[in-house]
C-alpha cells in the first residue's frame, strides 16, 4: 500500500479526522461537519485569520475576496503543481503512468505561460460562444426528457434524475460517445474526478489510470473519425483548429477532453444540486424566480456565488517571496478559498442572503484571471435551463432541506443525493424563452 492509499484510507474512515480536529485548528476541510456547512468556518477565517497557516494542508490559505482575486492574477504564482515541493517530495506525478502523467501535466489547469497562452488561444477558437449557443435547443430537449422520466419515478432524486445525467448527456454528445456507451462514460468520469482531489478518492491511482486508458482509447477513435468526416460538434472543431500552422497534438486533445469530462460534469451537477437546495431553503426567492423566469441569469450567478460548486484552488510560488507579511518559499502551495471569497461582506452586501436578482455579482466561482474556467458558459446554460425547467414543470416542488450526503472533497462541493417531493405534476407548458441567456 502506497502513501496515497494510506492517506485515503485514514480520511475515509473519519475517526482520525475527528480525533485530531482540536489540533488541526480553525480550518479542517476533512471533517464531516465541515462538509455539511463550511460557511461558518470561512466566516471565522475571514474575521480572525484571513492569511491562515493550515496544519492539515501545510500551506497558507487565503479567505478574503481581495486577497483571493489578487493572488489568482499574481505572476509570482503559477498553476504548474509539478513545481510544488510537496508534489516533488511525494513523487505525486512520477507515480502516474506516462500517458496519464502527460495528460494531467499538459492540462489547461496545470500549465502557465507561454504554454497556457498558446493552448488557450487554440482551444478558444473551437470553444466559441457560437458553439455553446448551438447547444441551447439540445439542452432544452434533454432537460424536458429527464423531467418526463422524473415525473414517473416513485422516489424522485434531483442528483440521480437531473443533476448527474444532464451534463453527462451533453458532454457525451460533445465527445461523440454513442448512447449505448454513456454508462461507461459516467464510470470513467466518476473514477477520473479523483484527479482533482486525490486524497478523497479510494484505491490509490489505479481507478484513475484505468478510467483514463478507457477514455483515451475511445477518444482516439473519435478523433480519427472526425478528421475523416467532420461534424458540427466540439470534437470536430478541436481536431480542425489551426493558427499559423499550429495545431493541437493528440496528447493535448486527450487532455482537453479529459478536462471537459471531469470538470464540466462535476461543476454543472453541483451547480444544479446546490442551487435547488438553496431555493428549497429560501422559498421566497424560489417563488420570486418562478414568478419571473427572466431572473434565470442572475439567479444562477447568485447560486454560483452562494454555494460554489468549486470551493477552492491553489497556486505554487515561483520564487521566494513575502505574502501579507508571511515568508513563502519557492515551491510552496498557497490555497485560495473561492467559496469564502464569495461570501465576503466587503465585496457582497448581505453575503449570507440568497438574492436571485443580485446584480454586479463578480463572484469567483469559475476562478479569476488567465485560468478562468473555459466551460463557464456551458455550465451556466445547463444550470439556467435545468433549474428553471424543474421549477416550471413542478411548481409545487418540495424536498429535503438538510441533506447529509455530501461528496468527500476538498475542491468540490456537491450532493450525492437530494430527495424531492414533486407534489403535483404540472401540465408542461412550452419552454419559457427567458429560461436561459
Amino acid at each position: 500500500m502506497n502513501a496515497l492509499e494510506i492517506a485515503q484510507g485514514l480520511i475515509r474512515r473519519e475517526w482520525p479526522v475527528r480525533l485530531l480536529s482540536p489540533l488541526i485548528g480553525k480550518y479542517n476541510p476533512f471533517h464531516p461537519e465541515f462538509r455539511r456547512d463550511p460557511y461558518a468556518v470561512y466566516r471565522r477565517l475571514r474575521e480572525t485569520a484571513p492569511v491562515y497557516k493550515s496544519p492539515v494542508l501545510q500551506s497558507l490559505v487565503l479567505s478574503r475576496y481581495g486577497d483571493v482575486a489578487s493572488l489568482l492574477q499574481d505572476e509570482r504564482f503559477g498553476a504548474d503543481r509539478t513545481k510544488s515541493r510537496i508534489a516533488q517530495r511525494m513523487g505525486m506525478f512520477e507515480a502516474l503512468a506516462p500517458a496519464l502523467r502527460e495528460a494531467v501535466t499538459k492540462s489547461l489547469l496545470m500549465i502557465d505561460a507561454p504554454d497556457h497562452t498558446r493552448l488557450r488561444r487554440l482551444v478558444s477558437r473551437a470553444f466559441t460562444p457560437r458553439v455553446i449557443g448551438q447547444l441551447h435547443a439540445r439542452v432544452q430537449e434533454l432537460v424536458e426528457e429527464l423531467l418526463d422520466e422524473m415525473a414517473h419515478k416513485p422516489d424522485p432524486d434531483l442528483i440521480r434524475d437531473l443533476g448527474d445525467p444532464l451534463p453527462l448527456l451533453v458532454i457525451a454528445e460533445m465527445l461523440g460517445v454513442p448512447v449505448e456507451n454513456r454508462a461507461q462514460l459516467k464510470s470513467w468520469s466518476n473514477a477520473a474526478v479523483s484527479i482533482l482531489d486525490p486524497l478523497q478518492g479510494e484505491g490509490g491511482l489505479r481507478p484513475i489510470e484505468e478510467a483514463f486508458d478507457g477514455l483515451a482509447d475511445h477518444l482516439q477513435g473519435v478523433f480519427a473519425d472526425r478528421r475523416a468526416t467532420p461534424r458540427e460538434d466540439l470534437v470536430s472543431a478541436l481536431v480542425a483548429v489551426e493558427e499559423q500552422g499550429d495545431v493541437l497534438s493528440e496528447a493535448e486533445l486527450i487532455s482537453l477532453c479529459l478536462l471537459i469530462l471531469v470538470a464540466g460534469n462535476e461543476t454543472t451537477t453541483n451547480l444544479i444540486g446546490n442551487g435547488v437546495l438553496a431555493l428549497l431553503r429560501h422559498p421566497d426567492e424560489r417563488r420570486r424566480l418562478q414568478d419571473d423566469p427572466a431572473l434565470a441569469r442572475t439567479a444562477v450567478e447568485e447560486m454560483l456565488r452562494f454555494d460554489s460548486p468549486i470551493q477552492m484552488t491553489d497556486r505554487v510560488a515561483l520564487d521566494d517571496l513575502e505574502l501579507h507579511g508571511r515568508r513563502v518559499k519557492k515551491g510552496d502551495i498557497v490555497g485560495v478559498l473561492l467559496a469564502s471569497a464569495n461570501r465576503d461582506p466587503d465585496q457582497f452586501p448581505d453575503p449570507d442572503r440568497l438574492d436571485v436578482g443580485r446584480e454586479d455579482n463578480q463572484h469567483l466561482a469559475f476562478g479569476h484571471g488567465v485560468h478562468f474556467c473555459l466551460g463557464a458558459q456551458l455550465a451556466r446554460l445547463e444550470g439556467q435551463i435545468g433549474i428553471t425547467g424543474l421549477l416550471r414543470r413542478f411548481p409545487d416542488l418540495d424536498g429535503e432541506r438538510s441533506p447529509t450526503s455530501w461528496k468527500r472533497s476538498l475542491v468540490l462541493r456537491g450532493l450525492t443525493s437530494l430527495r424531492l417531493d414533486l407534489r403535483a405534476t404540472a401540465r408542461r407548458p412550452a419552454p419559457a424563452s427567458a429560461a436561459a441567456s
